[in-house]
């Protein structure tokens, strides 16, 4: 099979290196890709967002199923095109992809059909929003409703700074058009879980959950950013709470998108907070996440487009999805100044000292490839992930590959998998 992965950061080097053990996958190409993907996928030179560009290349190459991995691209409908070009694609439809690219609308799902989320409202006026603030308990959450890469969540200590939140992303506009409405919730506290779960529109398989860490820097102190490292599986996510969320979140999702005539195939990200009052949804994401990606894909037994077909042909039940019973760690590498700004173009080197196996893997994330070297060219440059028996032998192995791989500016948590 000829495959193509739509995208160009950590999270789709994970899925072509996937993609690259499976018995049935002979060609990869990945679109734009980045330099470290280039040695595992043909890369074309077509932005993620061009939904026509993207359909003509793929019917030219006679792909045969497209994976659309990055959010832009499917709450835009690129899913929808391709299949409408009587292509296979992996990744919901437009209306489905909205539980992400709508906050509004996913907090109005879940309260319509009772799924434990934080309590909220809705704006589209920034006066009404800042009155709002002024009569409500501190700290509270300010979200820009649409997609704003990661970073359109602002946690407000104090009235000043809720207040210069609102006027950040509905005035001045810091999340362009994602800014037009917000959602203001209480801040809900606890660990913070992910769980990705593959879906056929009738049947839900989840993955082994998964830590993110979003702050910039130690002690998660600093900027949000894309995710600064991830582990699985989280000690936190016990059978216990596990029974509880696919009773009361997992399985209530997927029935409630259902109900909305709402056929949902793809992966289905669940956000949770672990509260005192048990577990709750932070948000939903309609696609694979990124670190998470790069700790639960190398735990993947069974071949990843076996359960691509499944979900797209409505046969997930039927099939058995194996994960290794192993612990997997990702550290990211950054340019100084990321999550805000940063240089670029700077070599980075050490990775020919690395060999890659089954147990580590380097993705690239923003990275150029030009003359048989490597160049930063992102916030977000590597992640380091290695895999093992437990959390703290993956975590060793981890550090010690990143301490090998050096560039002009680098920085990167050492505290990840510790929480």
């Amino acid at each position: 099979m000829r495959v193509l992965v739509i995208g160009g950061g950590g999270r789709e080097h994970a899925v072509v290196k996937s993609l690259k053990r499976s018995r049935r996958v002979s060609d990869i190409f990945c679109a734009p890709g980045n330099g470290g993907i280039s040695d595992d996928a043909f890369c074309i030179d077509i932005k993620a967002t061009d939904i026509g560009g993207m359909t003509e290349y793929a019917r030219k190459q006679s792909i045969d199923l497209v994976c659309v991995t990055p959010d832009d691209p499917l709450c835009a409908g690129m899913a929808d095109a391709i299949k409408q070009a009587g292509i296979r694609a992996f990744g919901p439809v437009k209306s489905a992809a909205m539980i992400e690219g709508s906050k509004s609308f996913s907090k109005e799902l879940m309260k319509k059909y009772g799924i434990p989320t934080g309590s909220y409202e809705v704006f589209d006026d920034a006066g009404k929003a800042a009155a709002y603030i002024k009569k409500q308990q501190l700290p509270i959450v300010v979200k820009a409703d649409g997609l704003a890469l990661g970073k359109g969540v602002l946690i407000c200590s104090d009235p000043d700074e809720a207040l210069q939140a609102v006027e950040d992303i509905m005035i001045k506009k810091r999340f362009g058009r994602s800014g037009d409405r917000i959602v203001i919730e209480e801040y809900m506290q606890g660990p913070e879980v992910s769980v990705l779960a593959f879906c056929d529109g009738k049947t839900l398989k989840t993955m082994p959950s998964a830590q993110d860490h979003k702050k910039a820097f130690d002690g998660d102190k600093g900027l949000n950013t894309g995710g600064m490292g991830a582990f699985t599986p989280s000690g936190q996510y016990t059978a216990e709470v596990e029974r509880y969320c696919n009773e009361n979140i997992f399985l209530p999702t997927l029935e409630a998108l259902k109900r909305e005539s709402i056929i949902f195939k793809g992966v289905i990200y669940f956000g949770l907070m672990l509260t005192e009052k048990g577990p709750k949804v932070l948000e939903y994401n309609a696609r694979f996440g990124d670190p998470e990606t790069q700790v639960i894909l190398p735990l993947l037994d069974t071949d990843l487009m076996d359960v691509f077909d499944a979900c797209i042909d409505g046969e997930l039940e039927g099939l058995d999805i194996s994960w290794s019973d192993e612990a997997a760690v990702c550290v990211v590498m950054a340019s100084g100044g990321y999550p805000e700004n940063y240089r670029k173009g700077f070599e980075i080197t050490g990775l020919d000292k690395i060999a890659e196996n089954k147990k580590q893997y380097i993705y690239h994330a923003g990275t150029k490839k030009e003359a048989g070297r490597y160049y930063t060219d992102g916030g977000r440059v590597l992640g380091v992930t290695a895999v093992a028996k437990n959390i703290s032998s993956a975590r060793d192995i981890a550090y010690s590959l990143a301490s090998r791989i050096d560039f002009e500016g680098k920085f990167y948590r050492k505290d990840i998998g510790i929480k």
